[in-house]
Parts: structure tokens; sequence; C-alpha cells
């Protein structure tokens, strides 16, 4: 038997079954087998996706001395395997059935990374595991812990197989005492860690709970300079779980990513690139535990997959106010299809940072059961941007506490059950400013076939008065057992058709400080802040 057909035969059989894909067995291997049919109904040109291939090579962790007992740290082992496979000209490094210890894992091209079923990798709660470099997070030029999964500059690259990544996120993130039990706050309280002036907020460290008083812009600290001063609040600066910069022809697909520091997976900047058949999961109270925040790619599927979010479930950004803007990289030509979200603050989100714009997105086909919000645009002043050309289509969800679709563009960074009505009442008594390159545009939105039953108020548009919400269609959708009927605020050429909102308010629509609103064909040209009110058919 010669030797590469011995080598096949002994791959692991969740491992082996990429190789089947490939056009040529002998030489290399594709990713994924995306079904063509995914790309039927995208309203936008669109190439298909390129998948990324890999030659029939393989190395086996355990070749390089790694121990799956929970105890041994396999940082080194894990690495040595990638180094090894991307030398050889690419393949696949194999994480066999074991409970696999592990330090910060970096992805380079040509490499796919395959965990098997019964791998349960863990990343080490060992701040010092996780060197300090500069990197981007929630949209801003910054520094951050290593992230445990990272890959920079990579061409063909893939995490697939059956296994389970698990962050240990809780050994990172604050929690507010307002998302937990009595019982779970004094567990946690008991388990040491500091608390915030008015005991409101755990931290896991003193370098935590001073990072989180150094900063001004959400968590991204400011006054922080030296080597010594950023090292003084390691703690603070928690990583995303897995960070793709710059990368090409990428595909996550069929494994599970869990308890992440902070938001799970930030592919930021790339092309090409592939989520099918994952599974993301999170705690609900998760501060910033976003499931996917893709930033600035381009070309890309989210397809059939699962998210269980803390924060924001599917969520499109391209970067933070002057840095997004600069950068002027739009996240464009995305497919987010056959996807079910679990929990979230939204399940299909666009902001807030999108300083850098959104178009040709298509969203399809999903399922949201209990997110906070179902479909959810944001923005403020400041950021700029563009959003144009998003198709949405053939959406279920079922109790959603807030509004099943929202544009909000007064965003001041809390979550849809934190903002109160002075929030509200403040934003809107602020001096109108002049439309300049920081106001965020948000046009050319089209919603259908839309189902949700039990939810908050029905629908919310929140625009802003020198940039109203531009030129969005929602047709044939039908919200029952709603707490309050649709308001329209701040937009213009808002077109409603074929709406049921069965609420104790009724099926209303309240429309205010708006232009040529059209409901069921009949235009309202002009409505000032005495607003009317509108009865759908």
């Amino acid at each position: 038997m010669n030797s590469f057909i011995k080598k096949y035969l002994v791959l692991p059989v969740a491992c082996a079954l990429s190789l089947l894909y490939s056009t040529n067995s002998l030489a290399a291997s594709k990713g994924s087998n995306i079904d063509p049919a995914i790309y039927n109904g995208v309203p936008f040109k669109m190439q298909k996706v390129v998948q990324p291939s890999f030659p029939v090579y393989t190395a086996n962790i355990l070749d390089f001395g790694a121990k799956g007992d929970g105890i041994f740290l396999n940082t080194k082992a894990i690495n040595d395997a990638i180094k090894k496979v991307n030398a050889k000209g690419g393949g696949t490094v194999v994480i066999p059935s074991g409970l696999w210890l592990t330090g910060p894992i970096e992805l380079l091209s040509n490499v796919n990374l395959c965990a098997e079923q019964n791998a349960l990798v863990v990343f080490t709660d060992d701040y010092n595991a996780y060197p300090i470099i500069k990197t981007s997070f929630e949209g801003l030029e910054t520094r951050r812990c290593q992230s445990p999964i990272s890959a920079r500059n990579a061409t063909n690259i893939a995490i697939t197989g059956k296994g389970i990544f698990d962050g240990s996120g809780d050994a990172w993130r604050p929690v507010k005492k307002d998302k937990m039990t009595e019982a779970q706050w004094k567990n946690l309280i008991k388990s040491g860690g500091v608390l915030s002036a008015d005991k409101k907020i755990w931290y896991p460290t003193e370098k935590s709970f001073k990072g989180a008083s150094s900063t001004e812009n959400f968590n991204n600290p400011t006054g922080i300079n030296t080597d010594a001063e950023w090292e003084s609040i390691r703690e603070w600066l928690r990583p995303v779980m897995v960070s793709i910069v710059k990368c090409k022809n990428v595909l996550l697909e069929g494994v599970t990513f869990k308890n992440s520091p902070s938001w799970c997976l930030h592919p930021l900047s790339c092309e090409n690139i592939t989520i099918n058949k994952v599974n993301v999961s999170n705690p609900w109270y998760s501060q910033n535990g976003d499931a996917l925040d893709m930033e600035s790619c381009k070309n890309a599927l989210i397809i059939n997959s699962t998210f269980d979010a803390g924060d924001d479930a599917i969520c499109l950004k391209s970067g933070k106010d002057e840095d997004g803007r600069r950068r002027g990289e739009p996240c464009q030509n995305v497919i987010v299809k056959n996807n079910l979200v679990l929990h979230g603050h939204g399940g299909f989100v666009v902001g807030s940072e999108m300083s850098g714009g959104v178009k040709n997105i298509f969203v399809s086909n999903c399922s949201f059961v209990g997110t906070d919000v179902g479909l959810r645009f944001k923005s403020t002043r400041g950021r700029g941007g563009v959003v144009e050309g998003i198709y949405i289509d053939h959406i279920n969800m079922i109790n959603i506490p807030n509004e099943p679709l929202l544009f909000d563009l007064f965003y001041g960074g809390k979550a849809p059950d934190e903002v109160t009505e002075e929030d509200t009442k403040e934003s809107l008594s602020t001096t109108i400013p002049p439309v300049t390159v920081e106001t965020p545009v948000f046009k050319d939105i089209h919603i259908s076939n839309v189902f949700c039953k039990k939810s908050g108020r029905a629908m919310f548009f929140n625009g802003l008065p020198e940039m109203k919400i531009q030129n969005v269609t929602v047709k044939n959708v039908i919200i029952s057992d709603a707490k309050e009927g649709a308001v329209v605020s701040q937009a213009e050429g808002v077109v409603m058709e074929n709406i049921k909102i069965t609420s104790p308010t009724g099926n209303s629509l309240s429309i205010k400080n708006a232009n040529n609103i059209k409901v069921d064909g009949i235009l309202f040209k002009e409505v000032d802040e005495k607003g009317k009110t509108v009865i759908f058919k």
C-alpha cells in the first residue's frame, strides 16, 4: 500500500469528508460544497463566493506532543502542526476527540484546522497567555489582548469539523447585576472580583475594573499610552474570540464557538468568506457577547447556522466614526440565509459602527426566537457612512420583547431594554446640526414577508431630523399580539403595503415629522410634529 493511500485511509472520518469535494483528490480538496441554490433570489449582481482549497496533506496534533487531558497546555503543539502544514504547502491539521487546553492559535495560509466530533478545545483563562497587540475593536484602532484564534493576511484558511471551541469568556467579562438572579449574583461575588461603586457591575479583577474606569468611549480606553499603562489594564482588554483580518477565501463550517471573552466571530476586511452550519453560543448575560460581527468584508455567505448571543447576533459593521471613514471599506455583497437566532439584542443588525458603509445585503429565510429586537438598524450622529441596498425577505419571529423592526439613529450604546424615556427625550431635544460627512445615511431598504407573534411595539422608525430614513418599503407583514402599533418618525419615502398588526392599540400606524409616506396606496405628503394616526387596512 503506497504512503498516500495509507495516510488517506487513516484520516479521521470527519476531517476526511472534506476531501470528497475535490475535483482532483490527488492534488487538492475544496473547503466546502455550497448548494448553488443559496444564490437564488439575490436582487443584486454578485459573484459566487470563492471557497478555499487545500492540498491533500494532514497532520494530527498528537504527532506534535499534544495531550487531550484538559491539563496539558497544547499551545505549542497545535501551532507547530499549523506551521508544519503551512510549510508543506498546505493541508489539514486534525484535532481529534479529547479535551484540549490551549493558548492562542494562529492560522496560516492554506491550512484547514479540523476539530473532530467530541474534540473540545478550551482556551486557558491565564490572561498572560494573550499578548497585548495593536488591533481594531468596535470600529476603532486600539490595543487588545491577542484573540484565542486569529489569522492575518492569510489566504485559503478554514476551521471545520464537528468539534467545540470554548473561549473561557467568564474569566474576562464584567457582569451586570440586573442580568442575573439574586442567587447567581451572590455566588458571583463570592467567587472574588471587584464591584463598581454603585455595586451594579462585577469585574473579574482589579485590572479589569481599572480599565473600565479609564474608558469614555464604550470599551476602548482613553488616556492609556505607555506599554506599562496598557499592562495595568490587561484584563480589561478582552479579545474577540476569532479574529480574522485581511484574509481571503475563508471558511468556518460545522464547528461550535462558545463562551467568547467579547465578540465571538469577527472577520475584518476579508474577501470571500463563508460561515456555514456553525453554532455560536454565548450566555445571555455576556456583556458585548455578540455572536458574529462581520466588518468591512466583501463577498460573504452567512448560511445554515445557529446563533445564541449575549448581545447582537448577526451584525454587519464597517468601522466607527473617523477611523471607519478613513478605512473606507464598506461591508458589501453578503447573503444571510437559512439561519436561526435564539437570543440576542438583535437578530439581524446593521451598525452602529457603519462609517465605511454597508450595501448589497440579502437576508432571507431566517427565524428569530426571543431576540430583544428582530431587524435592527442603528447609528448615531458622528458616524457618517451610507447604508443602502438592503433586501430582507421571509423572516419569522416569536417573543420579541421590543420591536420586530427598528431603525434607531439616536443609538447611545445601550441595549434596547436599557433605553429610558428620558434618553429618547434628550436625543430629540438636541439642536439640529448641519449635514456633513459625519451624518449617517440609511436608504433604499426593502423588507417583505415578515411574520411575528408576540412583541413590544410593532415597528419604530427613529431617523435624524437633518437626515431622515429614506426610501424604505415594508410589504406583507403580520405582527400579532404586539403591545403597541407602529411609529414612523423622521422618515421620507416610506411605502407600507399589506401590513397587519394586532395590539391593544389596534392595527395602527403613528406618523410624525415625515414626508411622502404611502400606506396601502394613500400618500401622506407632509406630517408635522403633531402627528397623524393611520389604520392599516
